[in-house]
């Protein structure tokens, strides 16, 4: 199963401050289309466990993985031809 991140929640909303971890990940499966909202830990624990998960912007696909630092455990998109963090430019998740 893989699902498309479609957005994230972060304090304040300040998506591109890259030293506020993201709280919560909006997401839709690709094969049922279910939607649903997993927190930074939940989602850690779904790539961890080998579940696929991506930010797709046009044509590319940039994977999820996981990382830690400094003891706080969060995903970011494995590095493609952009320089910046896909999951910083997504919108924010409304209702969250």
């Amino acid at each position: 199963m893989a699902i498309k991140i479609t957005c994230i929640n972060k304090d304040a909303g300040y998506h591109q401050n890259p030293h506020k971890a993201i709280r919560g990940l909006g997401w839709t499966n690709d094969i049922t289309g279910q939607v649903g909202w997993s927190t930074r830990l939940q989602m850690y624990d779904f790539v961890i466990k080998g579940g696929e998960a991506y930010v797709s912007s046009g044509l590319t696909r940039a994977r999820l993985m996981v990382a830690i630092h400094e003891g706080t455990r969060y995903v970011k998109t494995i590095a493609d031809e952009t320089k910046r963090d896909n999951l910083l430019y997504l919108p924010e998740c409304l209702g969250r």
